[in-house]
């Protein structure tokens, strides 16, 4: 009986894998140039963080983490998100004591239990961002041009952004009274999900796409936020403008976490069909202190990788690892001969591969061929004999005999 991986899982194999360290590569790049500094985080935590950070009547907690207990009892969950894991980090080691806004970014797997599809697994993977220590609406706007520009870097231009502020734990409560008696006129014909939510956290409802045609009448909290929360939207609205970043207020849009408080966003594409966000966010004044008591904003976002990757496979993009030098050896004693010279052309940042198989020569044309060598080096009893080597450009046919000596530098030359 064969052993298959665990249903919304994959593996990750190349070509495939090229393309991911391509967008891993920009993703470090971006926050390098924004002065976002990368943290790693354990892939599980103690369950409460989750169901205190992220918001015990969310799905996401309801049914999607994987959670178990340890061999002391302790109840631990694999990360269903980041947001929540970061802010712990940055409570336990103290972060707030340095120079603020804290500015992290990170790359990483995450697991929530949901039905497998296109570009949604049950292990899946996110680039994000969390800025900490500075509630300037500014930073909610840097964020966001942040994500854009990675976009950007990457070559994807089809997507839009969808912004509302959700206000904060002053004018929502009333928002929230008037939208539990709007869901109660129709509370038979909600779901059975929102007909729970409507207890315990009518915002919930707003997310749910089996109510829809009862969501888009409800009411919008942009009528209820308060002054302050007005002014902050204002600035972040004016600050998207002044970067020509278009976008579109959605009164509707709430995201799917608890923590969140004023501006949110999701930035959407139209060729991802039902499930179009690449990348969403906002900020969460009231996480830090709902984790650890400490009185910190926070902004952030998360990207899927799995769907970005998606994308890129529409734009038709080839991704595949060069290799710059193939060896090609007759012989024991090629072979032998050939150990130090590939070892030297690697120390020398080449990148190199040889016959394994005891091919033929002839075959090991074609293996280089199929590995898309630039160059191949040939080695037999003549080119050790004379002390010349053999170097031929795959790509012409030109063959030149080389001092060994100088093949490295003379293949460096060429390649770079």
């Amino acid at each position: 009986m064969s052993i298959n991986s665990p249903r919304g899982t994959q593996d990750i194999l190349p070509p495939a894998s090229f393309k991911w360290q391509y967008v891993e590569e920009i993703a470090h790049d971006i926050g390098r140039r924004y002065n976002y500094e990368e943290i790693r985080t354990p892939i599980f935590e103690y369950t409460e963080l989750f169901s205190r950070g992220i918001g015990e009547a969310t799905d996401i907690v309801e049914k999607e983490m994987y959670t178990f207990s340890d061999r002391s009892g302790r109840s631990i969950t694999l990360r269903p998100e980041m947001t929540a894991s970061v802010v712990r980090s940055f409570l336990e080691n103290k972060l707030y004591g340095g120079v603020q806004p804290t500015k992290l970014y990170y790359i990483g797997p995450m697991f929530r239990y949901e039905r497998p599809q296109s570009g949604r697994f049950r292990q899946f993977h996110q680039f994000g961002v969390e800025a900490l220590g500075s509630n300037n609406p500014a930073l909610d706007v840097e964020i966001m041009a942040m994500g854009i520009d990675f976009l950007g870097q990457i070559g994807l231009s089809s997507f839009f952004v969808e912004l509302n502020s959700i206000g904060c734990p002053d004018c929502r409560p009333q928002y929230v009274q008037t939208l539990k008696e709007y869901f109660q006129e129709y509370e038979e014909s909600l779901c059975s999900d929102c007909q729970r939510r409507l207890e315990k956290n009518p915002l919930r409802i707003l997310d749910c796409d089996k109510c829809q045609e009862i969501i888009d009448d409800a009411p919008s909290i942009l009528d209820y936020i308060c002054e302050n929360c007005q002014e902050h939207f204002a600035v972040v609205k004016e600050g998207l403008n002044e970067l020509d970043l278009n976008y579109e207020i959605s009164p509707l849009l709430v995201r799917g976490l608890d923590y969140y408080t004023n501006t949110v966003f999701e930035v959407k594409s139209g060729d991802l069909g039902a499930q179009d966000a690449i990348f969403s966010g906002g900020r969460y004044n009231g996480l830090v202190q709902e984790i650890g008591q400490r009185d910190v904003p926070g902004a952030g976002w998360a990207l899927g990788l799995e769907r970005l990757l998606l994308l890129l496979d529409e734009e038709d993009e080839s991704f595949s690892q060069e290799l710059d030098v193939y060896v090609i050896t007759i012989g024991e004693r090629a072979e032998r001969f050939s150990l130090q010279l590939i070892r030297d052309l690697r120390g020398a940042g080449l990148s190199v591969d040889t016959d394994y198989m005891e091919r033929s020569v002839g075959s090991q044309f074609k293996d280089a061929d199929r590995k898309d060598a630039r160059h191949t080096v040939i080695i037999g009893e003549d080119e050790i004999n004379q002390g010349e080597l053999t170097v031929r450009d795959m790509e012409s046919g030109d063959e030149h005999m080389i001092p060994a000596d100088e093949v490295i530098d003379s293949l460096k030359e060429n390649i770079y």
